[in-house]
């Protein structure tokens, strides 16, 4: 994890949704103090952003980037949601016990905004609209995880996968070509499969024309196919 290294990397405040957002419901002096209380910084591929079990302290905006939701179960990591920028990361933590519920890592590299929870508390105290609305952009991290795990519930191994690259074409990369830079025993975690079910999958696939990958270059070349498995599964 760096600093940003020079103010021509640095995100213009105005320009970033969460601070216009934050302007509906803020007044100027709120939003002074809101940026006063900004650090912005750069993870790189695979860095903590937020560890699991460890005190809350920070809320973080997701300006650019890919992140994965990881939990630890004793011997097993589940990947519970995997989201692009931009987003909220970690409000959920302040509506609950202050201790983070999951790991949050970086995909490549993230610029990432970080505001002191106790600063931000104390706004939020006074404006319960606002707080309101960050609940709800909060909660919007959990609504992937749910509908993962309804998936691994009611479908074999080949529509749980149809399901997850369906998901990354369509709400991570917003494209049916994309550098995946995923590895398989990832996508196994976010599965809730073996590695060799994935490798065993995609090679499936790629023979049935479905998708084709080239090391981390994945295209979907029948989305509809895709669809079907993902109904079926």
């Amino acid at each position: 994890m760096k600093d940003r290294p020079g103010n021509k990397d640095l995100h213009l405040c105005s320009q970033c949704l969460f601070y216009k957002q934050s302007s509906l419901f803020l007044s100027e002096k709120d939003l002074h103090n809101l940026e006063k209380n900004i650090h912005q910084l750069k993870f790189r591929h695979g860095e903590t952003i937020f560890k699991q079990g460890d005190k809350s302290r920070h809320i973080a905006l997701l300006n650019s980037g890919i992140v994965k939701f990881n939990f630890e179960d004793k011997d097993r990591n589940l990947i519970l949601s995997i989201v692009s920028a931009p987003k909220i990361l970690g409000g959920a933590n302040m509506f609950y016990r202050q201790r983070n519920l999951f790991s949050i890592s970086a995909i490549g590299d993230c610029d990432i905004c970080m505001i002191d929870m106790q600063e931000f508390g104390e706004i939020l105290k006074q404006n319960a609209k606002y707080m309101l609305m960050l609940f709800e952009r909060a909660m919007e991290m959990f609504e992937t995880s749910i509908l993962n795990y309804i998936s691994l519930a009611n479908k074999n191994v080949n529509g749980r996968i149809a399901d997850i690259l369906l998901y990354l074409s369509e709400h991570v990369y917003k494209s049916e070509s994309f550098h995946l830079l995923l590895t398989r025993k990832e996508i196994a975690e976010f599965a809730g499969c073996s590695k060799e079910n994935v490798i065993h999958t995609f090679s499936h696939l790629n023979e049935d024309k479905v998708i084709r990958t080239e090391g981390k270059n994945l295209s979907i070349l029948d989305k509809s196919k895709l669809q079907m498995i993902s109904r079926l599964g």
